[in-house]
């Protein structure tokens, strides 16, 4: 399985998983000039942006470490346009990671990852 067939899957699982939870998937890798968000969600009464990580090992490191501080200003800036351009300023947000250990079948939701 190459990397791109294991983040669709990643995305796949975790979208069950939000729904598993209660939650509602308003957007799939949703893009815009500024960069892309995995998922976007509504969880208990917020608005969640969701990076979703998998990985089959742990060779280089946890899923959630590859989420640096460039990846997460594109998050926010794709957010922020997301935002206003769905009229949704009144809304409480926040931004979660779910790393996926596929070969483990393992879940690890971080809320407020940032």
């Amino acid at each position: 399985m190459n990397n791109i067939e294991k983040g669709k899957l990643g995305e796949e699982i975790a979208s069950k998983y939000i729904i598993s939870k209660g939650g509602k998937v308003m957007e799939r890798n949703y893009r815009t000039k500024t960069g892309e968000v995995d998922l976007i969600a509504k969880l208990n009464g917020e608005l969640v942006f969701v990076e979703v990580k998998s990985r089959s090992n742990i060779n280089y490191g946890y899923p959630s470490e590859s989420v640096n501080n460039k990846k997460r200003r594109k998050i926010i800036n794709v957010a922020k346009y997301y935002i206003l351009d769905n009229s949704l300023e009144n809304l409480s947000i926040r931004f979660d990671v779910i790393e996926i250990y596929l070969k483990e079948k393992k879940i690890n939701h971080i809320v407020n990852a940032f």
